[in-house]
């Protein structure tokens, strides 16, 4: 079973997959079926699954995506919108880096779905002050870096600034690393990015996933 995100589900409904090439095998966290409308375990995720819950004016962008990863060997990356068995429409990013062994050869992809339909939907007053009091010591003290580092998300993912900041505060409680360190961090490797091209947001999909490895140790 995939892990999901669970530090991160007091800001965003997240949870985790993998895609295995070989087979096009697909791994759900119980956060993932739960977002599809499923009890966990009672389904098997297939291609065929996912792009039947795919929004109709979605599921080519989607099958596309799929298709470049398979011929590629690169990370499925995207944001489109999807339904669940319910009826409801959610949107999500799918944030993912490639999934190797240990000779480094590429078995597939695997990431995390964030749901971005519903963080605001559940709980909005109980938790925007709590989320304020966690976050505005980190903004006063660098907010630069944080707002660039928003609107970096924002450009990459197209989302609005409140989820654009709420995806790194996700980042941030997942890896245990303070907000505005985490940001710059990101900012300091961006410029390591190409030039704009197809596999641009698979690339800052890895540097979102993995820039915490590389904070100094040092930093406060």
């Amino acid at each position: 079973m995939v892990s999901g995100a669970v530090g991160a589900n007091r800001y965003l409904h997240v949870g985790g997959f993998r895609f295995w090439f070989v087979g096009q095998r697909w791994e759900w966290s119980d956060e993932v079926a739960r977002m599809y409308g499923y009890e966990p375990g009672s389904v098997v995720p297939t291609t065929q699954l996912l792009l039947s819950h795919k929004h109709p004016d979605d599921r080519a962008h989607v099958q596309d995506l799929l298709d470049y990863a398979l011929r590629s060997g690169e990370s499925f990356s995207s944001r489109h919108r999807f339904v669940d068995t319910a009826g409801k429409v959610h949107e999500a990013i799918v944030v993912a880096d490639r999934m190797v062994d240990d000779a480094g050869v590429v078995l597939g992809t695997e990431g995390h779905y964030i749901d971005l339909t519903s963080t605001f939907d559940e709980a909005r007053d109980e938790t925007r002050q709590e989320v304020l009091d966690e976050a505005l010591p980190d903004l006063f003290e660098n907010r630069a870096a944080i707002e660039q580092a928003k609107g970096v998300l924002m450009y990459v993912y197209r989302v609005s600034a409140e989820q654009a900041f709420r995806v790194l505060q996700w980042r941030s409680q997942e890896t245990n690393t303070k907000l505005r360190a985490l940001a710059t961090q990101l900012l300091a490797e961006i410029s390591v990015l190409p030039t704009p091209a197809p596999s641009v947001q698979s690339q800052f999909d890895h540097l979102l996933l993995t820039v915490h490895e590389r904070i100094p140790a040092d930093s406060d």
